[in-house]
């Protein structure tokens, strides 16, 4: 099989068919990058973040199906990943992450030194992460770390520093994701059982749905008092608020525990960050007239 052959397999196992995760990783960078900017960040800064979202989740999903390559064969829903199928060896999944992780990691050279050096637990989270779901009963709050150190990393390079609203921020991510990939794991419930992967869905058990809103309701609490914080107009409030009318509506979708409806409530989170990211930037402009 040649490269040409090989090469929609590679994009198969970056996940460059499936968006969402890139958009969960690059709302809450975006956020951020706002927030320390007070408006629009500088076009290199706002840039080399976005492609680096990409090339960092892309790297991410590669080692992610290289971890979990003995387990994908016997979920549903991932048993058709190139690595669970065979069609890409582990020697160039690892190849392909190690080039994309490089990649990632010669953009932010130009920036402010602390960024550069935040990149490094960057990369150690994004490639750890995986092996978490061996042992950690939520692995989702680690994901959130992994997710959201676009943050603290957006700070540092508008403003060479990452104050506290920053890490209020990230723990406000924290919170989401375990949200948004509960209602993940709740799709892959009855496959994770059979095969040992410890997961949120598991451990929160009957409570997973009142687990789920929970956590919505915190992160958008914590954005809140980054909003009071930093000064921010209705506008930001308005965003919020409509995020959390999003969160509502995930109730609805997950309160059966149907699997194509938690899965439909996972994908429809991108619109929860976009709706805070609205809120930030309707704010921005307002505060300039």
């Amino acid at each position: 099989m040649t490269l040409a052959d090989r090469f929609p397999h590679y994009l198969r196992l970056m996940r460059l068919d499936k968006p969402i995760g890139t958009l969960l990783l690059l709302w809450p960078t975006l956020w951020a990058l706002w927030l320390a900017a007070d408006g629009v960040p500088p076009l290199h800064i706002l840039l080399i973040f976005a492609l680096g979202t990409l090339l960092m989740r892309s790297a991410g999903c590669v080692i992610n199906d290289y971890a979990d390559r003995d387990f994908d064969g016997h979920v549903e829903r991932t048993r058709l990943r190139p690595l669970a199928t065979g069609a890409v060896s582990t020697r160039e999944a690892l190849l392909l992450a190690g080039g994309l992780a490089l990649l990632a990691f010669m953009l932010v050279l130009p920036l402010q030194p602390l960024v550069i050096w935040l990149s490094v637990p960057a990369l150690f989270l994004a490639g750890s992460y995986p092996y978490t779901k061996r042992f950690l009963a939520i692995p989702q709050a680690y994901l959130g770390i992994a997710f959201g150190f676009g943050i603290p990393m957006g700070f540092a390079a508008v403003l060479g520093e990452v104050p506290v609203v920053a890490w209020v921020m990230l723990l406000a991510n924290i919170f989401w994701a375990v949200a948004y990939d509960t209602e993940y794991a709740m799709v892959d419930r009855p496959d994770d059982l059979k095969i040992g992967i410890k997961t949120s869905a598991i451990t929160f058990g009957r409570f997973d749905v009142a687990a789920v809103m929970l956590c919505y309701a915190i992160a958008l609490c914590l954005l809140a008092w980054v909003g009071v914080e930093t000064a921010r107009g209705s506008a930001f409030y308005l965003g919020l608020l409509a995020a959390a009318g999003i969160a509502l509506y995930h109730f609805t979708l997950i309160r059966h525990r149907e699997r194509a409806d938690c899965f439909k409530a996972f994908r429809h989170n991108n619109w929860l960050g976009a709706a805070i990211f609205c809120g930030v930037l309707v704010d921005d402009l307002l505060r300039r007239l």
